[in-house]
C-alpha cells in the first residue's frame, strides 16, 4: 500500500498534468527524475552532482538557475510533479519563505549545508587595482547611505584614497541569494560603522534595513541577471568596472580576473574557509521531504552530495569551499535521516 504522501503527490500531479494536457514519467503521473531550482552560485555544483549521478546509472536531474529568492517561491508553491523537489540556495531560507511553504502544503523541509562560498569582488587584470572595505562598498552602492541620498559618482568621491574612476558595478539581481548576502554581509557591515545606524537597528528595524540594504538605482549598480558568466564577460569589456559573484566564478577565471581585497583580505580558498574573508557564507540545498516517496531518485541524489563535498571530492576542484569535518558529518546525518528543518532557527 502506498504512503499517504505518495498518494497525495500522485493525485496533485495527475490533476496538474491533466490540466496541462501532458503526462508524467510514470503511470501515476509523477515524474521519474529529480528537479532543482535556485541559486546561480550553487548551480555549477548541483549540475556537477547531477552529471555524476547520471553517469552512475540514474535519470539525469534537471537543474535550473533561477536565483535563490525566485527558487524559494517555486519550491514553496506546493507538492506535486509540477513543483521542484530541491531548492539550491546561497543563503539560508527566510522565516517568511518557510511560512509560505507551510501555507502551500510543503510541511516538511530538510535543510542541508553542502559547503561554503564567498561573495567575490573582482576586476579585470587590466583594472585599477582596487582595495575596498565594506564601508566603501556601502557608500558607493547604497541608495541612501547613512540616511542621505547617494550623490557619489566616482570611487574617489567615496574614499579619497581610491581611484577617480566612475563607479560601475555589475552585480546580481534582487532574486539572487548573492544579492541578499551582499546586503547582509557587506552593506550592513559598512552601514553599522555609523553609531546612529546601530541605534536605528534597535529603534526602527524596518527603516534600518531600508537604509542599510537598499541599493541605488541611478546607474552605478547594474543588475546583470542570474548569469554570472555574463558579469565575467562585462569585466573584460569594461576593465575599470567591478563584478560581484560567487567565488567559484573568480577561481574559474583567475587568468583574466583579479580578486579585490576586502579590508585587506583577498578572496582566497583559505580566507573563505576560515571565514576571515568578510564575504564568506554557507551554501545550502533544501529538500521537499514529501517528494521522497514519489520521486524514487531524490534520496539517492541527496546522498550523492555527501560523496562530492569532501576534501577529496569532485566539487572542490570546481571552486566549492569544503566545510569542516564536523559540519559535513552533521549534514550527512541530516540526509541519512531526512531530518526536517527546525523553523525556530530562521529569521
Amino acid at each position: 500500500m502506498r504512503s499517504t504522501n505518495t498518494m497525495i503527490f500522485a493525485a496533485v500531479s495527475a490533476l496538474a498534468l491533466s490540466a496541462c494536457g501532458g503526462s508524467g514519467g510514470s503511470a501515476s503521473g509523477a515524474r521519474d527524475y529529480v528537479t532543482a531550482v535556485g541559486s546561480s552560485t550553487v548551480y555549477p555544483f548541483a549540475t556537477a552532482v547531477a552529471e555524476q549521478f547520471a553517469k552512475d546509472g540514474h535519470k539525469s536531474p534537471v537543474i535550473e538557475s533561477t536565483g535563490t529568492g525566485a527558487g524559494m517561491k517555486l519550491f514553496c508553491a506546493g507538492v506535486g510533479a509540477q513543483h521542484p523537489d530541491i531548492e539550491d540556495a546561497s543563503r539560508r531560507m527566510k522565516k517568511s519563505e518557510y511560512e509560505l511553504c507551510q501555507k502551500n502544503g510543503v510541511t516538511e523541509v530538510v535543510e542541508v549545508q553542502v559547503g561554503i562560498d564567498g561573495i567575490a569582488f573582482a576586476e579585470d587584470k587590466k583594472g585599477p587595482g582596487f582595495e575596498l572595505t565594506p564601508t566603501d562598498i556601502y557608500k558607493a552602492l547604497a541608495a541612501n547611505p547613512f540616511g542621505k541620498p547617494n550623490t557619489t559618482k566616482t570611487w574617489k568621491d567615496v574614499n579619497p584614497s581610491l581611484p577617480a574612476e566612475p563607479i560601475l558595478v555589475y552585480g546580481p539581481p534582487s532574486t539572487s541569494g548573492t544579492r541578499d548576502a551582499l546586503k547582509e554581509l557587506i552593506m550592513e557591515a559598512g552601514c553599522k560603522t555609523d553609531p546612529a545606524m546601530e541605534a536605528l537597528a534597535k529603534s526602527d528595524k524596518e527603516k534600518f534595513e531600508a537604509t542599510c540594504h537598499d541599493i541605488r538605482e541611478d546607474g552605478p549598480y547594474v543588475d546583470a541577471g542570474e548569469n554570472d558568466n555574463l558579469i565575467v564577460q562585462k569585466l573584460s569589456q569594461n576593465p575599470k568596472a567591478i563584478g560581484i559573484f560567487g567565488y567559484s566564478y573568480l577561481e574559474e577565471n583567475i587568468n583574466t580576473l583579479n580578486g579585490i581585497p576586502l579590508s585587506g583580505v583577498k578572496p582566497t580558498y583559505d580566507a573563505i574557509a576560515d571565514f576571515s574573508y568578510p564575504g564568506a557564507r554557507p551554501l545550502y540545498i533544501y529538500i521537499k521531504k514529501q517528494h521522497l516517496g514519489p520521486i524514487k531518485d531524490l534520496k539517492a541524489y541527496a546522498d550523492a552530495w555527501t560523496k562530492a563535498w569532501g576534501p577529496d571530492g569532485y566539487l572542490k576542484p570546481k571552486g566549492m569551499i569544503v566545510a569542516t569535518d564536523e559540519v559535513r558529518q552533521k549534514n550527512a546525518e541530516i540526509i541519512a535521516n531526512m531530518t526536517p528543518l527546525d523553523p525556530s532557527v530562521l529569521k
